[in-house]
């Protein structure tokens, strides 16, 4: 455990990406160009879209990509209108909005940083933050969700899509619980090796009382939810729900 289990995580995803991680994998020209047109959607999960009344006036609206670079969701929000700003410590995550941003030939703001951190933004900056799944990638939640009140504007939204926990327990074939929760490879030497070993990442699961009491507790007033499963595998096919999605507003 020398190295700080987040740059661990930078490194795996940028590995992931170059061996075609499907979070990776940016929108097509054809995508934009229907977005364009208002003919689009964006995933806070893996398969439900996001109800386009969660979002705000997009025209010329400030949008912060939390931990959401792969150059799928900021170009549709850009193609609305929208001036948007990419963070992630993933390098290879921001090169491919860079790349949409060439091909597309719209200025996008790239951050390369790690959301453990406090975020270089001023108070009060965005309308809207996008934080697709990715806080299972740290092992504190409450600091994130004080950092996005801090740099929401007044009235502004965040939109949060979030993990239960479930699929940590599973075995890789979802037919055997094989760990208990909560999931924490650095109170767990063993799982940490497992982790390293498999290329899992340093993933932590995370409770419900971390996700939205969180929200909360960082003065967020949640306005919607909805349920998701995993796509693909057993426990989608039984219908077992493993992710949310959530809509919150800074009073």
């Amino acid at each position: 455990m020398d190295k700080k289990y987040t740059e661990v995580n930078s490194n795996i995803i940028d590995q992931w990406v170059e061996k075609g991680w499907e979070w990776g994998q940016p929108v097509s020209h054809e995508a934009f160009i229907k977005a364009k047109n208002n003919d689009w959607f964006v995933l806070l999960t893996p398969t439900k879209p996001v109800p386009k009344k969660w979002f705000c006036e997009m025209k010329n609206a400030e949008i912060l990509g939390l931990a959401s670079g792969g150059g799928q969701q900021m170009p549709i929000f850009t193609a609305l209108g929208a001036k948007c700003t990419v963070f992630d410590y993933s390098e290879k995550q921001l090169l491919r909005e860079k790349e949409v941003a060439k091909r597309e030939n719209y200025e996008i703001k790239t951050v390369k940083g790690d959301m453990t951190n406090p975020l270089p933004f001023e108070d009060e900056s965005f309308d809207l933050i996008f934080h697709p799944v990715s806080n299972c990638y740290i092992e504190e939640v409450l600091p994130v969700w004080k950092e996005c009140y801090r740099v929401l504007k007044k009235g502004g939204i965040l939109l949060a899509g979030l993990d239960n926990g479930i699929n940590y327990i599973f075995n890789d074939e979802e037919t055997m619980i094989v760990r208990k929760l909560p999931f924490n490879p650095l109170k767990d030497k063993e799982l940490y090796e497992d982790s390293i070993k498999n290329d899992w990442g340093i993933q932590f699961s995370h409770t419900i009382e971390e996700q939205i009491s969180g929200q909360l507790q960082a003065g967020f007033v949640l306005t919607d939810i909805y349920q998701d499963t995993n796509g693909i595998g057993r426990l989608h096919e039984f219908n077992v729900p493993s992710f949310y999605a959530t809509r919150a507003i800074k009073k």
